[in-house]
């Protein structure tokens, strides 16, 4: 049991440092994982043994990107206080990724080597995106097929994270999908921005569900094939 522990949490730590270094923007992922673990910048920086203004200036965007050895530096502190504190947050990821619940709901994930275009991916998949505000001119590293209805059923706040996968610069597939305002809340409530939600199963999609991606900047688009079974060996031959 230590021992499987023990590989989940360097899976964690490997898979945010991943997210990190992907990042288009990677003060927003640095922002999202410190808050997420719920630790001043202040404390983080008095156990990585810099001022807490390295880290607002690295958070803020004034400062370049991080190298790899801050970023490690930052996954390791971050999860070093969990520890201390009785893994909170690290306990929370190894339990929702194996719950039955969480598999139940994930149809498919998959991770890309390198960055697909939202506009190819969607084309892919004959889904015309519908947002106008979004920016589209950005790469996504992979993606996840949710069957929406388990999902929202089944899964905790902490659960719906671990749909991002390694990055959160991906696609979220929700199938089953009425109107497509839940699949949209449950997204703002993680205070997690996915790279793309693909809304399948409606004609039409809710206008409060569009009000909050147009907000938070996200681009949605309805996919058009008929059934998931299309989707997926669509999926499956380009990626």
């Amino acid at each position: 049991m230590h021992d499987e522990f023990h590989f989940s949490m360097n899976r964690l730590a490997k898979d945010i440092s991943g997210e990190i270094v992907l990042a288009e923007n990677p003060e927003q992922i640095l922002k999202k994982w410190r808050t997420i673990f719920g630790f001043s910048q202040k404390k983080l920086a008095n156990h990585m043994g810099i001022t807490s203004s390295v880290i607002s200036d690295y958070e803020s965007g004034r400062r370049k990107s991080p190298g790899i050895n801050f970023v490690k530096r930052y996954t390791g502190a971050l999860l070093a206080l969990d520890m201390k504190r009785g893994a909170m947050v690290v306990k929370t990821f190894t339990d929702s990724v194996g719950s039955p619940g969480f598999s139940r709901a994930i149809i498919d994930i998959k991770e890309f080597s390198e960055g697909v275009s939202i506009s190819e991916f969607c084309n892919n998949i004959s889904a015309p995106i519908l947002t106008k505000k979004s920016s589209i001119d950005r790469d996504i590293y992979g993606y996840t097929v949710i069957d929406s209805v388990k999902a929202i059923m089944q899964l905790s706040y902490n659960q719906l994270i671990n749909l991002y996968g390694t990055t959160t610069q991906r696609a979220l597939i929700f199938t089953e999908v009425s109107t497509g305002k839940t699949p949209m809340v449950a997204i703002k409530l993680t205070n997690l921005q996915p790279g793309l939600v693909i809304l399948h199963g409606t004609d039409k999609v809710d206008e409060v569900a569009m009000n909050i991606a147009e907000v938070e900047g996200i681009p949605v688009a309805l996919c058009r094939m008929e059934n998931i079974d299309d989707i997926m060996n669509k999926l499956k031959e380009t990626y």
